[in-house]
């Protein structure tokens, strides 16, 4: 892609003296006048790049411009290549790590072999979830919609959506688009859809950010009062942080927190097992010992 290409002219400019182009078309794997044509674009987006005749020339930027040499230091660098780890993490391709060889231009100095930092976006669904993405990534890129199944909480349904971004929030990845069924912007979890496949261009709408705060996706509908034994304190720092509960003089733990819908209350006290008790909302503590009596019938 051309602007991988210039990112990476431009990271060799910056950290290095020269660069001749012979040199540059070789490393980008494209032709010198390809090359000619990157140097100019960068100098009309305001990059100083002077070109130097005779032994040792080549492509340098303006001896004024050194101070902005600094853009890209060693922690800068390390911070990309975590990026970019992590999106090959889940793309099923090298496309990114190729990317920053380009960018660390063989420097040691600059990316050192050893990051520190590790990021792995991939779900359990590794490959089924890498080809979701690289075909709506392509479709985003094209304008073209896709259509897919979608299982949710009440229900089937078949969607047809005009993708606009691609998002990892809650430990998941999502599809952000405009829902034709629905006539509105929707987010759709990617482990949910299935018979995912692309379907007819369209034109390009501007598409707000996909900015969503945790009270509008996960809304504090029922509040939950609940004894927990003090063995699951770890499952209650980890979920919910530490000050959800009060401990109590017995050493139970008197858990406290607001959850979006009974479905979710129920999986997560059942996910407890016998170490907690559900005391507030008092209907949906007759609905648990409903259900407990029901596992009892089938499981005696």
């Amino acid at each position: 892609m051309k602007i991988d290409r210039m990112i990476g002219i431009l990271a060799l400019l910056l950290q290095r003296d020269s660069v001749s182009a012979p040199e540059l078309a070789a490393r980008f794997e494209v032709s010198r006048r390809t090359i000619l044509r990157d140097v100019d674009a960068l100098c009309r987006a305001g990059i100083p790049i002077v070109s130097r005749q005779g032994a040792g020339g080549g492509f340098a930027i303006m001896e004024g411009y050194r101070v902005d040499r600094a853009l890209l230091t060693g922690a800068d660098m390390q911070a990309i290549l975590a990026g970019l780890r992590s999106l090959d993490s889940v793309s099923g391709t090298r496309r990114y790590a190729q990317l920053m060889e380009k960018l660390s231009a063989g420097s040691s100095e600059v990316l050192p072999a050893d990051g520190r930092i590790l990021i792995d976006l991939a779900s359990w669904y590794r490959e089924p979830l890498s080809e979701k993405i690289e075909a709506i990534h392509a479709a985003i890129a094209a304008s073209r919609t896709v259509r897919f199944r979608y299982y949710a909480p009440d229900g089937e349904s078949r969607r047809e959506i005009e993708p606009a971004y691609i998002a990892y929030r809650w430990a998941g990845w999502y599809v952000y688009g405009w829902c034709r069924t629905r006539k509105d912007w929707r987010l759709f979890k990617l482990n949910r859809l299935t018979e995912l496949e692309t379907g007819a261009p369209f034109p390009p709408r501007e598409a707000p950010w996909p900015d969503f705060p945790n009270e509008r996706v996960f809304p504090d509908r029922m509040r939950v009062k609940a004894l927990v034994e003090p063995r699951l304190r770890w499952r209650l720092i980890e979920e919910f942080g530490l000050d959800c509960y009060v401990e109590q003089a017995d050493g139970q733990l008197l858990f406290e927190h607001g959850f979006a819908n009974r479905n979710n209350v129920i999986q997560w006290i059942l996910s407890l097992e016998d170490g907690a008790e559900l005391l507030e909302p008092p209907e949906l503590r007759e609905e648990m010992g409903r259900i407990a009596r029901r596992l009892t019938e089938r499981y005696e």
